[in-house]
């Protein structure tokens, strides 16, 4: 009779148990992730592609009625605008002037510096000013509006504060530029246009400082004086001491750019939070009839024949009110599953692409599509990327540029996966 073999004991490192990291590392990495590097460089870039975007629809699609919105002609007058201001202290460059030359310089650089922040020339200087034009026609008539303004109102104070040019931008296109002239041994193109506009600028400052008292906070002519300064610090830096203070700037830069663009993610969270909860008190919400009421009204029945056709099937009311609801306190919740999450965004863009059709919103749609933007995966965001330079080239008949191979990642390059990663 054979006696049996003891059991071998299992190895030492099978039994070991993986140690925690300690908390003051965890928070050295985190300190370090947001101060060396922007991160979301396609969110953010495709955020202000869709802000500026929908303020330049909106402006070129209320041309021949901006003196009724906006100028002059208002229902709510120069005047009465005043008054207002004096209370909430709001800034609009049109109480500077109620002349209606004033106005038609003031709206035509909106409309500038829209397409240019679209594009992505000089985005530094120009969201500034897309900023102030977004500010001042807004404020001027507080009224005009169907709730995407509050949404561009507040991503135009946003994008200030972000690098959303790292992307799809000619200042990315420059910048490259720059880069292959470095490696071939060339010197960079003199750039002329950046000093001359910062000094174009500071003229306008020097103007909105000088109407500080008749419209705007104190803080406001503050910011722009430190985002003006801040500009040709950078620039002095970057031309005469690149070491230890261009890279002190660097680390400002991005952790601006990493606080804004959280900012701008929870702020969307709140948009359907508070949204989606105030819904769940509303009786019409609660009983799955709130979907029918705006259906029947004609200021929201741009398309009669396609309202009469949602409205008429319960069914379908029912599945659209209590869908919206469910989504929109649900997506706050998801944010740290990815899957769930994607499935979630683009039923929200889904449904804002309906509001835009069925009721006639389509710059509210548009503004919340390009504020729900910051969450798309950023493979997603390449591909399309991809996609629409292959469309340009075939469109213009272009011959496929090159593709370069993919640069190595070591592992302190690789950072940890974000939400917007």
């Amino acid at each position: 009779m054979t006696t049996p073999q003891p059991l071998t004991p299992p190895p030492a490192t099978a039994t070991r148990t993986r140690t925690r990291e300690p908390l003051d590392r965890r928070l050295a990495r985190a300190v370090q992730t947001v101060t060396s590097r922007s991160l979301g460089p396609y969110q953010s870039a495709i955020v202000r592609i869709g802000v500026a975007l929908t303020w330049l629809v909106f402006l070129l699609r209320e041309l021949p009625h901006r003196h009724e919105l906006y100028g002059p002609d208002s229902p709510w007058s120069w005047e009465m605008a005043r008054r207002l201001i004096a209370d909430n202290r709001s800034f609009t460059a049109l109480m500077w002037s109620d002349g209606r030359l004033w106005f038609e310089v003031v709206y035509a650089l909106a409309v500038l510096s829209a397409v240019l922040l679209l594009v992505g020339w000089r985005t530094r200087a120009v969201s500034v000013v897309f900023m102030a034009g977004v500010l001042s026609l807004q404020n001027r008539s507080v009224f005009v509006g169907d709730g995407g303004d509050n949404v561009l109102h507040l991503a135009a104070i946003y994008l200030v504060l972000t690098r959303c040019a790292q992307v799809w931008s000619l200042d990315a296109r420059r910048a490259a530029r720059d880069a292959r002239a470095t490696l071939a041994g060339r010197p960079p193109r003199e750039d002329l246009v950046g000093p001359l506009l910062w000094i174009v600028l500071g003229g306008l400052l020097l103007a909105t400082t000088w109407f500080s008292e008749v419209t705007g906070e104190w803080w406001l002519p503050v910011l722009l004086w430190v985002l003006w300064l801040g500009n040709g610090l950078w620039w002095l830096v970057c031309r005469y001491a690149p070491g230890e203070p261009r890279t002190l700037l660097d680390a400002l830069a991005h952790l601006a750019h990493n606080g804004a663009l959280f900012v701008i993610m929870a702020e969307v969270c709140l948009i359907y939070a508070t949204a989606g909860w105030y819904k769940i008190q509303g009786s019409r919400w609660q009983d799955g009839t709130a979907l029918y009421y705006p259906l029947h009204l004609d200021y929201f029945t741009p398309w009669p024949a396609l309202s009469d056709l949602l409205a008429g099937s319960g069914v379908m009311v029912l599945l659209l009110t209590y869908g919206t609801v469910i989504v929109q306190v649900a997506f706050p919740f998801t944010l740290f599953h990815r899957k769930v999450k994607n499935v979630l965004l683009v039923v929200m863009m889904v449904e804002h692409a309906g509001i835009a059709v069925i009721l006639g919103l389509p710059v509210f749609s548009l503004a919340m599509i390009s504020a729900d933007a910051v969450f798309l995966p950023t493979p997603f965001l390449v591909a399309l990327g991809a996609w629409v330079v292959r469309g340009r080239d075939r469109l213009l008949r272009r011959a496929p540029v090159e593709k370069l191979p993919e640069q190595r990642r070591t592992g302190e390059e690789q950072g940890p996966r974000t939400l917007v990663g």
